[in-house]
């Protein structure tokens, strides 16, 4: 059973960044990963995220399990 969106976000805000290393985010954006994504690195949700701190823009990868399966 793959996880809720409600569960994507918690993952992605509990992920510090990858920068600074804080978990404040300015802006945080969760939406069901592409096709290509999802056949590819079996990815079920992908978070966009903006550094509350350092303003760094990054994305996460999250699982049907809720595991990141990638951070660029």
């Amino acid at each position: 059973m793959a996880i809720t969106r409600e569960r994507a976000e918690r993952i992605a805000r509990a992920h510090a960044c990858v920068r600074c290393q804080e978990y404040s985010y300015k802006k945080l954006t969760v939406r069901p990963a592409e096709a290509s994504i999802r056949h590819e690195l079996h990815v079920a949700w992908s978070a966009r995220l903006v550094c509350g701190v350092c303003g760094t823009h990054q994305e996460l990868g999250i699982d049907d399990e809720g595991d990141i399966v990638y951070v660029g």
